[in-house]
C-alpha cells in the first residue's frame, strides 16, 4: 500500500508545481488526497486496476464506489491535459507515461494492464 500512497503523491506534487499552487492546483490536490484511502483499499481489494492509459478500471463485474472512480479518473484527464500543454504534447501520450510509472510503483498485488491490453497481478 505504501508505493500506492508514493504514486498518488507523486501525481498531487505534479499538479502542484504544474499549477504554481494556483486554486485549480489546490483543488485537485485536495479532492484527490481525501479520496486516496478509498482508492488503495480498492486496489488492494483487486476491484481496480491502474489501465495502459493511466488511468483507474475496474478489472472485475464488481463496480463499487464508481463515483469516487470517475472521479479520480477526471481529474486524472485534467491533470494530464495541463502537462501536455505545458510539454507541447498529448493528454494521451502523458497518461501512458504515467501508466508506466504507476505500474513501477505498483504494490503487489494490484492489477495492472499492459501495454498489449492484458491484465495482470503485480
Amino acid at each position: 500500500m505504501k508505493k500506492n500512497s508514493y504514486g498518488m503523491t507523486a501525481i498531487v506534487v505534479a499538479i502542484f508545481l504544474l499549477a504554481g499552487g494556483t486554486g485549480w492546483a489546490q483543488d485537485i490536490k485536495a479532492r484527490m488526497k481525501e479520496r486516496l484511502p478509498e482508492l488503495i483499499i480498492l486496489k488492494a481489494r483487486g476491484v481496480v486496476g491502474e489501465n495502459n492509459l493511466g488511468y483507474l478500471q475496474f478489472v472485475g463485474a464488481g463496480k463499487e464506489k464508481e463515483a469516487v472512480v470517475a472521479a479520480e479518473n477526471t481529474d486524472r484527464l485534467a491533470v494530464y491535459q495541463a502537462i501536455a500543454k505545458q510539454q507541447g504534447t498529448t493528454a494521451e501520450l502523458v497518461g501512458k507515461r504515467r501508466a508506466l510509472k504507476l505500474a513501477e510503483m505498483a504494490a503487489p498485488g494490484d492489477w495492472l494492464q499492459n501495454e498489449a491490453g492484458q491484465w495482470y497481478k503485480k
